[in-house]
């Protein structure tokens, strides 16, 4: 009987399983082939043999060491902002019941917009000219400054894709938030009023460790989303990707700028192992968050 039931079992999870193997395990092991082939060309499949030194090469690199600099950046400073900010958002919004489905629908909007549509019009909001940004500064007179051009310096570029990256995820965070809020027993708060607990205190008390698993949540997915920034810099900068030698390439990017040197000897190896590298980055710093988590989480 208990046979019996391990083949339903294998019969249901098979259909999944051959999806996973397709499109992620195959892909992933065939990914590590290929970052360790030795002069590899893929359109007559031939190699000189394995070898290590593609990730070698790859840290001497200095593109590669600007889209490594450009990643981090952009996931440890719009990470934490974008979670904080979508946390104190959610939690003015559950104190205004009667707005609150009209402001989530507002917010919740650039979640299913195209993050390159969405980062076209920032561009547009950024521009030297005639941009939204700089007819703001311009009130407080302060010059116009050019955020976006080829021209630009890499603290207005990083800043302008920084300002886009964390309004774009505040969307799926505040939904989130909302919903974990309701969840949230009131007889902590009416407790919390009782012994005459201010506000301050009644969200760092209660609302934030009640919230910490969400909060771990939205923080390694985010931070998985953010280190494969790619779509959010196309829609800005467009595929110049910040000009001056691509100032505002990430590890993504890096690895589609193959896609046109196919045919070179060595290119998708190289390519392979900046992948490789990325997934080990994702794997160690969601490792670490878990560590971190068992002092800090709540359930």
């Amino acid at each position: 009987m208990e046979q019996r039931n391990n083949v339903k079992a294998w019969l249901y999870l098979a259909p999944l399983l051959i999806i996973m193997s397709v499109f992620i395990f195959y892909p992933l092991v065939n990914g590590f082939y290929m970052s360790i082939l030795k002069n590899y060309e893929p359109l007559l499949g031939r190699a000189d043999g394995y070898t290590l030194v593609n990730f070698v090469r790859i840290f001497r690199d200095q593109d590669f060491l600007t889209a490594l600099t450009n990643t981090f950046v952009i996931t440890f400073v719009s990470v934490p902002i974008s979670i904080v900010l979508a946390l104190v958002i959610s939690v003015a919004l559950k104190s205004i019941p009667k707005l609150r489905g009209i402001f989530q629908t507002v917010f919740f909007l650039p979640y299913v917009t195209n993050a390159i549509a969405i980062g076209m019009a920032f561009a547009f909001m950024f521009h030297a000219d005639y941009g939204l940004f700089n007819a703001f500064l311009g009130i407080f007179g302060i010059s116009a400054i050019d955020w976006i051009g080829s021209d630009s310096s890499w603290i207005a570029q990083m800043s302008a894709l920084l300002v886009y990256t964390i309004w774009h995820g505040l969307a799926f965070k505040i939904l989130v938030f909302t919903s974990g809020l309701e969840n949230i027993d009131k007889q902590y708060y009416d407790a919390a009023r009782v012994d005459s607990a201010n506000r301050v205190t009644i969200f760092k008390r209660i609302t934030v460790p009640l919230l910490s698993p969400l909060i771990l949540y939205l923080s390694v997915t985010s931070m998985i989303g953010a280190l494969k920034s790619y779509r959010r810099v196309v829609g800005m900068f467009g595929e110049r990707l910040g000009g001056q030698e691509g100032s505002m390439m990430t590890i993504v990017a890096y690895v589609y700028e193959f896609r046109n040197q196919y045919a070179d000897v060595g290119a998708i190896s190289k390519a392979a192992s900046a992948a490789i590298i990325l997934f080990f980055i994702t794997v160690i710093f969601s490792l670490v968050q878990g560590v971190v988590s068992r002092k800090r989480v709540h359930y």
